[in-house]
């Protein structure tokens, strides 16, 4: 054998003993949710999940660790391992306001995480009892004004979406209502129709099927205008310019995710979203579909964290 073939041999060799790494995703992939089962976040998870798994020819998981207002699923998702296999899909919550309420959430929204999509949003909708003496948010705005602190609000708790976009209304129309936190959208929901609480914020779709019942009255929507099915229900930009509150959607993977891996699974769910079936589900329970560039989340993300951070600190919120 000629003492120039042996060189090539050898690397012959080597190749056959190192197998060629597989494409990603060559194994299950997990969604952390941060909640209990059967929310809002819950639901958008699964149903992308299944999705997501079809697009890439994979299993996606959906995991839900609840806890500490979705710290201890954050936290979980950001010290996995950074291959793309343990993604978090989360809420404003753990990703731009938990940060502003307690002092050690275990992790920091914009270093431990890589963003991946900005999922969907679901507008916010300001409700009252049907009995209360003001029929449309500038009623409300003109009647709290006038009587400070004698109406209360119900919430899903301290530091949730519904809870800080009252606060959000009360410091932009400058009006003092009393807070009744709530351990969730249910009782909340329940008090309001009773009487107990006059107005709360909650997301359209577990408020719209009371409203169309005749058991809530709908003052507005948070979204920055009208949403699409509801037009004739106003924005509350139209009595409060400037004022916008969304529960929103994204997906995170563990900071040090390899780019090409974000990159992937960016561009398999925005072909997810894209998709006319997947939009049509999404309408139909009230979501508006977003996606985008992971830097176009990242940017949202961290509006997202400056509004919500000057919110908490007017009205001096701490859960810890």
């Amino acid at each position: 054998m000629p003492l120039s073939a042996r060189p090539f041999i050898a690397l012959a060799v080597l190749a056959a003993a190192v197998p060629a790494h597989a494409a990603y995703p060559e194994k299950p992939i997990t969604f952390v949710v941060p909640f209990p089962p059967g929310g809002t976040t819950d639901i958008i998870a699964r149903s992308l999940a299944a999705r997501l798994g079809a697009e890439l020819k994979q299993t996606v998981i959906v995991e839900n660790r609840p806890g500490a207002g979705g710290n201890v699923g954050a936290q979980g998702v950001a010290r996995a391992q950074p291959d793309g296999y343990t993604l978090l899909l989360s809420t404003a919550g753990p990703l731009s306001i938990n940060q502003h309420l307690y002092k050690n959430p275990g992790y920091d929204p914009a270093t431990s995480f890589a963003p991946v999509a900005l999922v969907a949003a679901v507008p916010i909708m300001l409700v009252a009892n049907p009995s209360a003496p003001f029929k449309t948010a500038a009623e409300l705005i003109d009647y709290a004004r006038k009587h400070p602190d004698k109406l209360s609000y119900g919430s899903q708790g301290n530091g949730t979406t519904s809870h800080l976009t009252m606060e959000l209304l009360k410091t932009q129309a400058g009006v003092s209502i009393q807070h009744i936190p709530y351990r969730g959208s249910a009782p909340a929901a329940t008090d309001l129709m009773g009487g107990v609480v006059q107005v709360m914020f909650d997301n359209s779709p577990s408020t719209l099927p009371f409203v169309k019942a005749g058991k809530m009255r709908a003052l507005g929507v948070a979204s920055p205008k009208r949403v699409k099915g509801m037009d004739d229900l106003p924005s509350l930009s139209e009595t409060l310019p400037g004022f916008a509150s969304e529960a929103w959607f994204g997906l995170v993977a563990p900071a040090a995710t390899p780019a090409a891996t974000v990159d992937i699974l960016n561009k398999a769910i925005n072909r997810i979203l894209s998709s006319a079936e997947y939009r049509q589900e999404l309408a139909n329970s009230g979501t508006e579909p977003l996606g985008g560039t992971p830097a176009d989340f990242a940017k949202y993300r961290d509006a997202e964290t400056a509004k919500w951070g000057k919110i908490v600190q007017a009205a001096g919120i701490k859960l810890d």
